[in-house]
């Protein structure tokens, strides 16, 4: 009875940013019937970045590494291969390569923390001399390199995670560098270099540890706002009183405000007296007039607000419908971009509250407000200065600043 010819053949396929070789089997019986059987694709090198390899170059490189393939797999086996091995010839060629360039990448990072990092250049094929990573090996790390695959144990992996945890890397970081070590097991596994239970899958995660919401009180958000000068002042106030997001406070324009007692008009939407209708929100890109699921928010101005939000109407210039509440001398809104939050972590390291930031504002009104409704946290909490008119700026220009 005849039997089916084998031929095999492959090619290079550019893939995102990176060459890779698809091989295939073609099986053809004596009645013309081919059955095709891809392989496993392997990752051969960059194709973009400073580092970039020519089709021709990655054809020569795939050569080369076929035939290299060829004998070490006739030599090698599970029973004397490294972890260092398994990762360079068979994990990342044919595991790693078949990820997206997110993946890729991040499994790159990873594996910096199972073997060293300069194994993980050669696995990757990134030349030692001209990569830019910044990790280097670190000498009391407890890395795999050397552990042969069958004398891999559950204790082996616990090492890596107390040693990224000793370390000061995050509990997510760990957590990672344990998925990734089972990732190489399984992958072991399956191309029957390693039998048995995967050691990582011994080892529990690390237990998250979440971190405390601080919020401020009384006391410490007086003692906050004392200390702070334009615009910070005024975007705590905001944030405090209103619960608003920085973005939202950005984007505020004048149009929005109802400072009278009487109902006002804008874009064919009434706005309540002594109410911020709150519609838009700004970024560095442009100003996004889209209206949320729920539509325009109307948000009260309190006691404690109005102060505030008077003593900025009373610029000398930059008060139309159309600009911003907080903005720069020159008229231009304040973005997140160049806003400097370095002055609140001047003023928290100054008040022993290190761990003050912007959302712990917005938290402080979510707090109050529970405690004292939110009509009463103006009533019962800010009984401090108002900004005043004092900052000058050399254009003329008069900005609410602290007293």
């Amino acid at each position: 009875m005849p039997q089916p010819k084998t031929q095999r053949s492959a090619d290079i396929i550019r893939e995102g940013n990176y060459w890779m070789l698809h091989s295939h089997e073609d099986d053809s019986e004596p009645g013309g019937y081919a059955l095709r059987q891809w392989c496993n694709p392997m990752w051969i090198g960059p194709a973009t970045g400073p580092y970039q390899l020519t089709r021709t170059q990655a054809l020569l490189i795939a050569s080369e590494k076929v035939q290299s393939q060829g004998a070490q797999d006739s030599t090698a086996s599970g029973v004397t291969m490294t972890i260092a091995d398994f990762v360079k010839r068979k994990f990342v060629p044919e595991h790693v390569a078949t990820k997206n360039s997110s993946g890729r990448t991040h499994y790159q990072a990873i594996l910096k923390h199972v073997i060293t990092p300069e194994a993980v250049d050669q696995a990757f094929q990134v030349d030692a001399q001209s990569s830019r990573t910044k990790l280097k090996a670190v000498a009391s790390w407890p890395y795999l390199n050397d552990l042969r695959l069958v004398d891999a144990r559950p204790d082996d992996v616990q090492r890596l995670i107390a040693a990224a945890l000793a370390n000061g890397y995050s509990t997510q970081t760990a957590t990672h560098i344990r998925s990734t070590v089972r990732a190489i097991f399984t992958h072991a596994q399956k191309e029957r270099c390693f039998s048995g239970e995967n050691p990582a899958s011994q080892v529990w995660p690390p237990e998250i540890i979440r971190k405390e919401a601080h919020v401020l009180t009384l006391a410490q958000a007086k003692e906050v706002l004392a200390a702070m000068r334009y615009p910070d002042k005024e975007i705590a106030f905001l944030a405090i009183l209103t619960s608003m997001h920085l973005s939202e406070i950005f984007g505020l324009q004048w149009k929005q405000v109802n400072l009278t007692e009487e109902w006002s008009n804008t874009d064919g939407e009434p706005i309540p007296p002594w109410t911020i209708a709150r519609t838009k929100h700004w970024s560095t890109r442009r100003l996004d007039g889209a209206r949320s699921a729920n539509g325009v928010r109307n948000l009260p101005i309190t006691e404690a607000l109005r102060p505030v939000l008077l003593a900025l109407s009373k610029r000398s210039q930059f008060t139309g419908p159309d600009d911003y509440l907080l903005i720069h001398h020159a008229g231009n809104p304040i973005s997140t971009k160049h806003f400097a939050s370095h002055r609140l972590k001047t003023i928290g390291k100054k008040l022993q509250l290190p761990w003050l930031t912007w959302q712990v504002f917005r938290r402080t009104h979510r707090t109050l407000a529970q405690e004292f409704g939110v009509q009463g946290i103006a009533h019962a909490s800010f009984e401090i200065d108002s900004p005043s008119m004092a900052a000058k700026p050399k254009n003329g220009l008069t900005f609410s600043a602290s007293g």
